[in-house]
């Protein structure tokens, strides 16, 4: 794996910022104000000229809508090998041809999925003694009509 750079990594992570704050169509100063960061330090932050904390970091995954850890891996505070981005999730929070709403929508219903099938990979497989009863019957068994009656006969 290629190793960055600090000033890379500085860089890729106030790039990302920049991005995910355009695309959500915020000015520097709503997203200070979304943040509690202040306005010239987020412009140094996007800017590549300051490293910001995990709690700033933090900060700034909540009001952008991205995970925290993909902006720890940016900016070089957790190891991207041990940490691979969510990719349905980041992706569908980078499309801009979606709304935050329908993003949101999206991302329920994906994690209900995901939940759902984690659910079922943790219960022990099925191994019954008997066949279900919505089972087709057995090509070779009776047929489980009434065998007392008799078939009409033809004309």
């Amino acid at each position: 794996m290629v190793r960055r750079t600090v000033g890379e990594q500085l860089g890729s992570v106030g790039e990302l910022i920049a991005d995910r704050r355009r695309a959500a169509e915020l000015t520097l100063r709503q997203l200070a104000d979304l943040t509690g960061v202040s306005n010239p330090y987020l412009s140094q932050i996007e800017r590549g000229l300051r490293r910001p904390s995990a709690e700033v970091l933090q900060q700034l995954a909540k009001a952008l809508r991205v995970s925290a850890e993909s902006l720890y891996v940016r900016a070089g505070i957790l190891d991207p090998d041990e940490h691979p981005s969510g990719g349905v999730e980041s992706a569908v929070l980078a499309d801009t041809a979606i709304t935050e709403r329908h993003k949101q929508v999206l991302l329920d219903v994906y994690r209900s999925f995901v939940a759902e099938d984690a659910a079922v990979l943790a219960e022990p497989p099925d191994t019954p003694s008997e066949p279900p009863s919505d089972a087709a019957p057995d090509a070779g068994a009776p047929d489980p009509v009434d065998a007392t009656t008799t078939p009409k006969e033809q004309p």
